[in-house]
């Protein structure tokens, strides 16, 4: 083989790890994925800004907004899947999770908008480890799938 095609070669090799490296697995932060994102969808992280597309990871005090054509949908390390829909406001608070036990904690917040639930292994190891608070209330989880709108009727 010639040097010349030895050294493309290497590159390519190179190049091609240093893809799989980037997209390698979820960094310790972060707690879920979006796997859905129509419209206008941005996530607040401390002081940033970042545009909530398919595949952006979110991370415990994010706060998910969505604009007037938005909606997204997460899906969290422990399998819970939230969809919110049109103006809404969601708030992760807190989450942590034992992939081996299930045990941990989400608490959410709705400010605004809807909220759609499907519980994942959280809530199923232990009922009361997760909760959505709204203006109006605090939700305890008890069972597997709920909806919950805050503001004026759409």
């Amino acid at each position: 083989m010639s040097a010349s095609r030895t050294r493309n070669s290497l590159f390519s090799v190179v190049v091609l790890s240093a893809g799989l490296l980037s997209a390698g697995p979820a960094l310790a932060d972060d707690i879920g994925q979006i796997k859905v994102a129509n419209g206008t969808v941005i996530i607040e992280r401390g002081a940033q800004r970042v545009l909530g597309a398919v595949g952006t990871w979110v991370r415990q005090s994010d706060i998910v907004r969505t604009g007037i054509d938005g909606s997204v949908g997460i899906t969290f390390i422990d399998n819970t899947m939230m969809s919110a829909g049109p103006n809404s406001v969601l708030s992760l608070d807190r989450f942590s999770f034992n992939s081996t036990t299930h045990e941990g904690r989400l608490d959410t917040s709705v400010r605004n908008g809807t909220l759609s639930v499907i519980s994942g292994k959280i809530a199923k190891q232990s009922p009361d480890a997760m909760t959505v608070k709204t203006p109006a209330t605090i939700l305890g989880v008890r069972g597997t799938e709920f909806f919950v709108q805050v503001g004026a009727a759409q």
